[in-house]
């Protein structure tokens, strides 16, 4: 990991991918979105995703249907 590779929330991803948080953390939990956990004692886990891990996910070619 470089240095300056800034740590995202789940809400910043969300926004970003225009998604709701809830569909990020899906994403997170079956693998589709690579994330750090973080400790916790509430009842949700807490997440941090990559900056370079989003630029690359938005910088993909789209699938044709």
């Amino acid at each position: 990991m470089e240095q300056t590779d800034e740590l995202l929330t789940v809400r910043e991803v969300a926004r970003r991918l225009r998604v709701d948080d809830t569909t990020v953390r899906r994403w997170i939990k079956h693998g589709t979105l690579e994330a750090v956990s973080l400790p916790h004692v509430g009842k949700r886990q807490a997440y941090r995703v990559r900056r370079s891990t989003i630029d690359t996910l938005l910088n993909q070619p789209a699938l044709s249907v």
